[in-house]
């Protein structure tokens, strides 16, 4: 299935403004948005949305009436991708990234893996989630520090995509750990990255929408719920989420923008959960929450 990529070409704090109307304006939708830097020298940014071609016409709408509205000034581009290649393409200049004692990397660094990292070997793939990001990287921070801190036997990964978290959760604790998508496409990715990465045997993993798997009964209630996704389908979530969270469970959201945070605390506090603590990266924030 060919993906196209629509995107303005701007300033750092443009770009980074558009993202977030962008985000607000598909947040329930299973899209990739992102900034990426394009040219140093002339300090130009893009704000990009990724899509299946077929669905080009209603997202360029959107978004071209989002522009149009708020940030006249600026031109949405288009760029045709092909099926596969230009995700291995992007990942080919990505340096390692480490979270903790993780290290999430690609092949061509395994060398890069140190005696006490925990290396995680992610590879290109039709699904995102490579450490890069930083929700993703935040997950990856407050996993090590929960796993580290209290007794966990047991977790879930919401929304997994590459199946990095999960991957990380049990590399680190051994635990047995389900991993759902929405995505068929992003479930194949991450079953073929927990091979990857030898832990296939403790993960399990289902495509399911929200709740509604019986994957969910039969190995919940979860001492620790990773859910990286976006700050609306989170809020909307939380009683479902709650009610599959052991009696002293401990929960990690991410996918949130900074100024979302305190609408999704309130909702999971609403859903009887208290927050524990915040952290921030490249403005994203990582959300901590226990019983």
């Amino acid at each position: 299935m060919s993906e196209i990529r629509l995107f303005v070409s701007t300033t750092e704090a443009m770009a980074e403004q558009v993202m977030h109307a962008l985000s607000d304006l598909f947040g329930e939708e299973d899209y990739a948005i992102a900034t990426q830097e394009m040219d140093e020298s002339k300090g130009i940014w893009e704000a990009s949305i990724y899509g299946p071609a077929e669905q080009e016409p209603e997202i360029a709408g959107r978004f071209g009436g989002l522009v149009e509205k708020s940030f006249p000034a600026l031109k949405v581009e288009r760029e045709v991708l092909p099926d596969i290649d230009w995700i291995a393409k992007s990942l080919e200049g990505l340096k390692p990234v480490r979270a903790g004692r993780f290290l999430v990397h690609g092949s061509h660094d395994r060398d890069k893996v140190r005696a006490n990292d925990i290396g995680i070997l992610i590879e290109a793939g039709q699904a995102f989630g490579t450490g890069h990001h930083g929700t993703t990287a935040g997950c990856l921070n407050m996993i090590g520090d929960v796993l580290k801190s209290r007794r966990v036997s047991n977790a879930l990964d919401l929304g997994t995509g590459s199946g990095v978290l999960a991957i990380a959760t049990r590399l680190m604790s051994r635990i047995p750990v389900v991993a759902t998508d929405i995505d068929p496409v992003a479930t194949r990715v991450a079953t073929q990255n927990a091979r990857l990465n030898g832990v296939n045997d403790g993960i399990h993993l289902a495509t399911a929408p929200g709740f509604h798997h019986a994957i969910f009964r039969e190995h919940g209630p979860f001492d620790l719920i990773i859910a990286n996704i976006l700050a609306r389908p989170l809020m909307k979530l939380a009683p479902d989420l709650v009610r599959h969270l052991s009696d002293d469970g401990t929960v990690i959201l991410s996918g949130i923008l900074a100024g979302q945070r305190w609408k999704v605390i309130s909702a999971y506090n609403g859903a009887g959960l208290k927050h524990r603590r915040t952290t921030w990266m490249n403005g994203w924030v990582t959300i901590e929450l226990v019983r």
